[in-house]
């Protein structure tokens, strides 16, 4: 695809993800025109002062929500991709506020897709989990629900030519809610508190992320799942890395918590195939779907995992120290 012929919206555009995604999209691709769509006034005000505002910037920012179909049918109007990056995230907050959850993680991915049928939008590609595999919390039910609304998205446009995927990673290094501001907070007092130093996860950066995402929607015909092979973290090195020779308190998981992260479970496993960099997980039950398009990718060995404990890449703890400072 060609980015300097593309209008680009991006939802939730001005989190953590949103603000890296426009500032390599700007300077690498310069689209089109770049519409950065979120809910807070504020924070669309505080990014506008980043960029020049003069008559040839291609960013463009629309104040709402994806609760609100009216206003994601107004926003997608000539838009030509969409990159779905809005939701309620964190484990805990949707624990205690289901329905706020639900409303903006499962309901406003139907409003995404049905807006993007309507408006004749050509790629949409929606963020996720690894929490949506086997979800054992609320938040990682509503990601499961939402991949799933996407990709049966393309049997539901029927006619229209917008092709619906999703895109599927671990923890993220420095994103809203991460362990490491509150790992920097405990240590001034010289302890930090560990849910449980068995805990693995997956780790990612935010570049590393929005470069992913880009490659993907070049890349998507509709009805993928893309994984990116990316390392995994042990806690305890977190810990040692962000704060050497403080004592450690051990708290006990929280409710909703795993102990080590899935990406790719073995029942995903016998429908996707791997790639140098990736897993793609392949729809054969959606109707036009086509897996011809990934017939290069090889066919993942019978009972496969792709788990944070079981990986075969792995964080040390010197890495770690350089990804906190970066």
């Amino acid at each position: 695809m060609n980015w300097h012929d593309s209008v680009v919206l991006i939802t939730g555009g001005t989190g953590s993800f949103g603000r890296k995604f426009v500032e390599i999209l700007l300077r690498e691709h310069r689209p089109k025109k770049l519409i950065v769509f979120s809910r807070d006034e504020l924070k669309q005000h505080e990014m506008q002062q980043l960029y020049p505002h003069g008559e040839d910037s291609p960013l463009r920012f629309f104040l709402g929500d994806v609760r609100d179909r009216e206003r994601l049918e107004r926003a997608f109007h000539g838009v030509d991709v969409v990159v779905h990056a809005a939701a309620l995230k964190q484990v805990p907050a949707c624990e205690y506020n289901p329905f706020e959850a639900i409303l903006t993680n499962v309901m406003g991915a139907k409003n995404i897709i049905d807006a993007a049928i309507d408006q004749g939008v050509k790629k949409v590609l929606a963020l996720s989990t690894d929490k949506a595999v086997n979800p054992v919390n609320l938040y990682g039910a509503t990601k499961l629900c939402a991949e799933k609304l996407f990709i049966h998205g393309n049997a539901y446009a029927g006619e229209s030519p917008v092709r619906f995927s999703c895109v599927r990673y671990g923890n993220v290094v420095g994103s809203r809610g991460s362990v490491i501001p509150l790992f920097r907070q405990q240590r001034a007092r010289g302890r930090i508190t560990l849910t449980d130093p068995r805990m693995t996860r997956f780790w990612i950066t935010l570049e590393q992320g929005v470069r992913f995402v880009i490659r993907c929607v070049e890349e998507m015909h509709g009805g993928e799942v893309f994984i990116p092979k990316i390392p995994s973290m042990r806690i305890t090195d977190l810990a040692a890395a962000i704060a050497p020779g403080c004592a450690v308190d051990t708290i006990g998981i929280r409710p909703g918590e795993k102990l080590h992260e899935v990406l790719l479970s073995e029942d995903e496993a016998r429908h996707a195939v791997e790639l140098p960099d990736k897993y793609v997980v392949l729809q054969p039950y959606v109707p036009g779907f086509e897996p011809r398009h990934w017939q290069h990718g090889a066919a993942l060995p019978d009972g496969f995992r792709y788990a944070s404990d079981t990986n075969a890449q792995w964080l040390s703890v010197p890495d770690l120290q350089r990804l906190a400072v970066e």
